[in-house]
């Protein structure tokens, strides 16, 4: 009974989907016009911030010294050059004064430090030829971005005998969402045309090949609109905006291949246009349902995290897997009822062939599956050792922060942060900022800013000069002296002898948050973001990973009504990751190829990226995964023959999901040509990602390790068994539907060698 109503409701669907095709595909024309009009300009209320946990002590610290001096936490620097005759030449020195006097009379400026005005050595370049004004612009992201594209060409060039670049975070944050707005669209334009020419050799029809672009285009002209909604209550990250064209046309592309693939099939054996829609929604039509589900839990598992950047990943995600599933398995269904035939129309690869294919026939990847099902045992063992050892790099990965090096070479953001980095004594960026709250007493900050000195890795404990302090600049603190506000709170700034996030400043971090003053005390600069960044992503991810685990195993459960399966499917996924991971430390941490692939290596990885690339190329492997596992799952349940299904799983998904590969993969290479590296990474690392997991992993590994398994593999306790009879979903009523087997032939004997 349970299966009749299955039945019943995949007809209901399969008539609601196709009984009016033209109001529909009419429908989804609207629906595409409102999401671009929603959408407009949703680049531009994006951020490019979001690395951080807000509820830490460094977010703490670093809002609260904010409010309480606003100068405190400069965004803006002036890099001042005096073009060869020092900064302390009285020309130079009234024109520098001049210039911070001009940019402190600004309305969106809170405060504004200059080494004209308070003669710190900080603030004077090593060889005296430059100098810097330091400011903050206050506001919302979007106040600042308004402000900094006003201050930014007034200020920028030669005023009298000096020349100012601009520099600070909010002018890298600017200049990386423009760049992230060109690349974007310069990825758009290389993906879609390359796509389009790969599709053609796909399906060999035009008309075809033009259908999946079609839903790809709907899926990431919604997200965009989605996304636009979800600005107007929550922080989202522009970074998200790759993800959505990345995904919305790989994505779409995957769908939309097997649900025309299977149609062709269907229409090839014989079926009518009505009637082939109706099988392939029945069959290809609830995989893609179950890939889609399994990508978004994938994604989903980012709303664990607090930090935006990662949460921003799983709204634009969620919503472009859906859109594109939706699309898929409504739009392109409409279009196939109309199209008939017709779908096969345009068949440029006849002049490049004398006969039709057979799909019967067995075919290379056929051929391979039966050789690596002979030898079972040394395709998986080899297969699995390869793996390991391109995983092996990720051991000594260090975790890092975002900073103008994510920049090109030649922007001036950084160019300005890191001509500050060589050329200014001290460690510039470098700085552990220490808040005092409560009304702190002098003697008790002289007492506990001689305890901070007496702490190994620390070369000075000072307060900053020429601070402000509700509105009014307070006298400049010698060493030792905290800068104060009016509301009773102090601040000191401990400079380290490492640099800014090593080993030896992050445990310098943890050393002064274990000094207990009589007041409260919060810690926060560079290091001590990463440090509560790490620590927050090390409490949360055995949660996201346990997350992604338990809804696969459960969706696949349903799928295959095997409780060995799901457990295959779960470790095979993650081993497919590993040489992912060890290409980002190889490349994008120790800098091989950095000049070939145009970039600035760091000596570390963000810390969100690993967690981020391991979501979403996880989802990507179940997505293939499930392709493969279904059609394996068709065949065992009409023939019953374990190792003849396993051969005619990956002979009928083997092209289709290398095909899928290497268009997504084309997109994300797109994607990974962009200016910023952690984009380029993102890029680059799931394509290589994608790749190994179908070209290696379900086309050696799988069929090996499901060999191995033998009649085993589908196994479930009776209870299990009875569960998936009511509630799961499986792929049936093709054209070749016949009774499974009670027994299955023994299985031909497995050779080690």
């Amino acid at each position: 009974m349970p299966d009749v109503n299955r039945e019943r409701a995949a007809g209901g669907w399969t008539r609601v989907v196709t009984a009016r095709p033209r109001l529909t595909l009419l429908l989804a024309l609207l629906f595409t016009a409102l999401a671009v009009v929603a959408g407009s300009g949703v680049a531009d209320r994006l951020a490019s911030g979001g690395w951080e946990a807000p509820d830490s002590q460094s977010s703490y610290a670093t809002k609260a010294l904010e409010r309480y001096f606003p100068n405190s936490q400069p965004n803006l620097i002036l890099l001042v050059n005096s073009q060869g005759v020092g900064v302390d030449e009285p020309g130079v020195a009234a024109e520098g004064r001049a210039l911070a006097h001009r940019l402190g009379a600004d309305k969106a400026i809170t405060g504004v430090t200059s080494y004209w005005d308070t003669s710190t050595p900080a603030l004077r370049a090593e060889d005296g030829g430059e100098a810097m004004i330091a400011a903050r612009i206050g506001g919302s992201d979007d106040a600042i971005t308004k402000a900094l594209d006003r201050i930014a060409p007034e200020f920028r060039g030669k005023h009298g005998p000096v020349e100012v670049k601009i520099g600070g975070l909010a002018e890298v944050r600017s200049e990386m969402q423009s760049t992230i707005k060109e690349d974007l669209a310069r990825a758009e334009l290389i993906a879609l045309p390359v796509t389009l020419v790969l599709l053609v050799m796909v399906f060999g029809s035009a008309v075809a090949a033009l259908l999946p672009l079609g839903v790809g285009i709907v899926a990431i002209l919604g997200t965009n609109a989605v996304l636009r909604g979800i600005t107007s209550f929550a922080d989202v990250s522009i970074f998200a905006q790759n993800l959505t064209t990345a995904l919305g046309l790989g994505l779409a592309i995957d769908y939309a291949l097997f649900i025309v693939r299977r149609f062709r099939e269907e229409l090839a054996a014989g079926a009518e246009p009505r009637q082939a829609v109706a099988i392939t929604l029945r069959t290809a039509g609830r995989t893609v349902l179950f890939s889609a589900l399994t990508v978004a839990a994938s994604l989903a598992a980012m709303f664990l995290f607090p930090q935006y950047f990662l949460r921003s990943f799983a709204y634009a995600g969620i919503a472009v897997v859906l859109l594109a599933a939706a699309a898929a398995l409504v739009i392109l269904p409409a279009a196939l009822v109309l199209l008939g035939h017709r779908v096969n129309a345009l068949d440029l690869r006849k002049l490049l062939r004398r006969r039709q294919p057979n799909p019967e026939a067995e075919g290379g990847y056929g051929r391979l599956a039966r050789l690596v099902m002979r030898r079972a045992p040394f395709f998986a063992l080899g297969t699995v050792a390869v793996l390991v050892l391109l995983g092996l790099p990720f051991l000594r990965v260090q975790f890092g922060t975002a900073d103008d090096r994510q920049l090109p070479a030649t922007a001036q953001a950084h160019v300005v942060q890191q001509h500050i980095r060589d050329e200014f004594p001290g460690n510039p960026g470098g700085e552990i900022t220490v808040l005092a709250e409560g009304n702190p007493t002098a003697s008790q900050l002289a007492d506990y800013s001689s305890r901070l000195s007496a702490l190994p890795g620390v070369v000075s404990v000072d307060g900053p000069a020429g601070q402000f302090a509700d509105g009014k600049r307070t006298a400049a603190p010698g060493p030792a002296e905290a800068a104060r506000s009016s509301d009773g709170a102090a601040y000191l700034t401990v400079l380290p002898k490492g640099e800014a996030v090593d080993a030896s400043s992050q445990a310098l971090v943890g050393g002064i948050r274990a000094v207990d003053p009589p007041f409260r005390a919060s810690v926060t600069g560079t290091a001590a973001v990463l440090v509560d960044t790490k620590h927050v992503i090390a409490e949360r991810l055995p949660w996201a990973a346990g997350m992604i685990a338990a809804v696969t195993l459960l969706l696949v459960f349903l799928l295959t009504g095997s409780v060995v399966i799901p457990l295959q499917a779960v470790l095979l996924n993650a081993l497919s990751l590993t040489a992912m991971f060890g290409a980002v430390v190889w490349v994008f941490q120790d800098g091989h190829l950095s000049g070939l692939l145009g970039f600035n290596a760091t000596g570390s990885i963000e810390t969100t990226l690993p967690v981020l690339m391991f979501c979403v190329a996880f989802g990507l492997s179940m997505d293939y995964g499930v392709f493969l596992l279904s059609r394996i799952k068709e065949e065992y349940d009409r023939t019953g023959d374990h190792r003849a299904a396993v051969v005619f799983g990956v002979r009928r998904t083997g092209g289709l999901i290398t095909a899928a590969a290497v268009i997504l993969a084309v997109v994300m290479v797109a994607i990974g040509t962009s200016r910023i590296a952690n984009t380029k990474m993102l890029g680059l690392g799931i394509a290589l990602a994608v790749l190994m997991d179908a070209m290696v992993v379900r086309t050696l590994l799988v069929p090996a390790v499901m060999r191995l398994t033998g009649r085993a593999t589908w196994w479930a306790p009776r209870g299990l068994r009875a569960l998936h009879d009511r509630f799961g979903l499986s792929e049936g009523g093709g054209t070749a539907e016949v009774p499974r087997r009670e027994t299955e032939r023994d299985p031909e004997p497995v050779s080690s060698a």
